[in-house]
């Protein structure tokens, strides 16, 4: 749960600074922010832990992190590419009318993009978010090659004391199933209060 909400948040973060590079009209930034969605949805989760634990601090040792550190960065750049493609549908989906009004009003482009088009942006990205974000805790279990003590690397730390790997796997599915399923049920919760405050608006 700790790497998937601190990776979550980071992701989240990630994803919207990316999602603004690739509609940007300034031509480096949507280069870096498709290069960075590119390599990230086009490589395995797996390959980028395990570069960010042994290859970067090759490259950069001042760069050298801990386990968990190194899991906690390849998650969040990991899920924020994926964020940021949701979150750029989002942008692209809000009306230009309203864009249009607020600007006719005497709004900036700082305060148009604050108050009407980021906060609709992610309403209607908000779906796609969430199982961004159900998805990681799921991939979390990655994190147990390099050594991060979670739930897998427990539960193949048992199975290979008891010799009973069964009913430690079954329980080690039971588990994440149960936390998968809270998020669904909370995420749920959280897109029926937006939809209910956006017809109250």
């Amino acid at each position: 749960m700790q790497l998937t909400l601190v990776a979550g948040l980071a992701g989240v973060l990630l994803g919207v600074l990316a999602a603004l590079g690739k509609v940007s009209r300034i031509a480096p930034l949507r280069w870096v922010a498709s290069l960075y969605i590119w390599v990230m949805r086009g490589t395995p989760l797996l390959v980028q832990v395990l570069s960010v634990y042994f290859v970067l601090p090759a490259v950069i040792p001042a760069l050298r992190m801990s386990d968990f550190t190194s899991a906690c960065v390849a998650l969040a750049l990991n899920v924020g590419a994926y964020n940021a493609e949701a979150i750029r549908a989002g942008l692209l989906a809000v009306p230009k009318g309203q864009i249009e009004a607020a600007r006719s009003l005497g709004l900036s482009r700082w305060y148009t993009f604050i108050d009407v088009t980021f906060p609709q942006a992610f309403k209607i990205s908000l779906p796609p978010l969430v199982n961004n974000i159900v998805a990681l805790l799921k991939d979390s279990s990655l994190a147990y090659t390099i050594g991060v003590v979670e739930l897998t690397n427990i539960g193949n730390r048992i199975q290979a004391a008891t010799f009973q790997p069964v009913p430690i796997f079954i329980t080690t599915a039971t588990i994440y199933l149960l936390l998968t399923t809270v998020m669904t049920q909370f995420s749920d919760a959280v897109e029926r209060r937006f939809d209910v405050e956006g017809k109250l608006g």
